[in-house]
């Protein structure tokens, strides 16, 4: 007889690499909705590893062997947290189905066919004792899509309201939305810069990974001629399918918009970085999700108090929540949605959705490293 439930590890560490967030999760055999969710666990990169991960952005020297070892480090914290996730629930290696695992993206360059999520998905099945799926994004990429992003058909199966329009913003380092659409339609894209550009700025002047809460944003003014000027990046405006991250939103590209601006106070840059990313989020919902009824946000922005209120106030009278209302906590949407998307391997179902991605049609996603 088949199982009632099975169960998944999902490990997801993002654009703002921060670490690695995992969840240990039963999804119900009949309709693949989350059963229980049984831990969570965060590992954090050290700042050698965030390091090597940021230099591979940018062409550099020996990137073959820097990759690789970057790959058997991320593997060791990966393994890591599956552990420390074991340990809370008392579960045994041999009673999870797989651990899907998204690898830490270092290129997205789909316009050239090609997407990179650094890891080794062999040496975290060796080191675990459990299946691995990885490698989620190449083959959306291969059927000529975007390979991002993913998160959307995971969206639509949890948070999905017959005849009620949502929007689920995911706010990691890169922003992206997923549009619920009334009459049953997904669509969604990468809207721009979720904490990627604060998270730079204030690394820079302060020494910290992040903005806690948007304090430090809170005290600054919003410069309005400098957010004009951010606002005018031509990606902002392309139509979807679209996606990018790091490639596109770096230091680099951060500092060459402040050369005009030499004498705004660093607050009221973070300032105006905090609102740039709300009005981008805003302005995408108010133009391609017209039947909205209500805005989710997941991810680490869900937790920028003044990152939350600079949305609400662009969004005039949409109703703004994380998706804590919606039963799953804005922290754990992530790696819920690789553990998700390792089940429909592992039932061979489809894992992207063509109208988001841009790809040929409905795909298996993932590549399986057997433990």
């Amino acid at each position: 007889m088949e199982k009632q439930t099975t169960s998944f590890i999902g490990l997801m560490s993002g654009t703002s690499l921060d670490g690695v967030d995992g969840v240990l999760v039963s999804f119900s055999a009949q309709d693949g909705k989350v059963q229980q969710l049984h831990a969570s666990a965060h590992q954090s990169f050290s700042p050698a590893l965030k390091h090597a991960a940021l230099a591979l952005q940018q062409a550099g020297e020996n990137e073959i062997e820097n990759e690789a070892l970057l790959a058997n480090a991320l593997a060791k914290v990966y393994a890591d947290c599956v552990a420390q996730l074991l340990a809370q629930t008392g579960f045994d290696a041999t009673a999870i189905q797989a651990i899907g695992v998204h690898g830490q993206t270092i290129r997205h360059r789909p316009e050239l066919g090609f997407t990179r999520q650094t890891n080794n998905p062999a040496l975290l099945a060796e080191l675990t004792g459990i299946d691995v799926i990885a490698d989620f994004r190449s083959r959306d990429i291969a059927a000529g899509g975007h390979g991002a992003p993913l998160v959307p058909a995971f969206h639509r199966a949890m948070f999905g309201r017959a005849g009620q329009g949502r929007v689920v913003v995911n706010i990691g380092g890169i922003s992206n939305v997923s549009i619920l659409h009334a009459d049953g339609r997904t669509t969604g894209f990468d809207t721009g810069p979720g904490n990627v550009l604060m998270d730079a700025w204030i690394h820079f002047h302060q020494d910290l990974p992040y903005d806690d809460q948007g304090q430090w944003a809170a005290q600054g003014q919003v410069h309005a001629g400098l957010l004009e000027l951010l606002c005018g990046e031509a990606y902002l405006q392309k139509s979807p399918p679209k996606s990018t991250g790091r490639d596109l939103f770096h230091w680099d590209w951060l500092t060459a918009q402040l050369l005009g601006y030499p004498d705004i106070a660093a607050a009221d840059v973070q300032a105006t970085l905090c609102a740039y990313t709300a009005r981008t989020i805003a302005e995408a919902i108010s133009r391609y999700a017209q039947d909205c009824e209500a805005v989710y946000v997941c991810g680490g922005g869900a937790y920028n108090a003044c990152l939350m209120q600079m949305l609400q106030a662009a969004m005039h009278d949409k109703p703004l929540a994380s998706t804590d209302r919606l039963g799953i906590a804005a922290n754990h949407v992530e790696a819920l949605a690789f553990a998700w998307l390792a089940q429909r391997f592992h039932l061979r179902l489809a894992g992207n959705l063509s109208d988001v991605t841009g790809a040929r049609g409905e795909r298996i996603l993932g590549a399986l490293y057997p433990a």
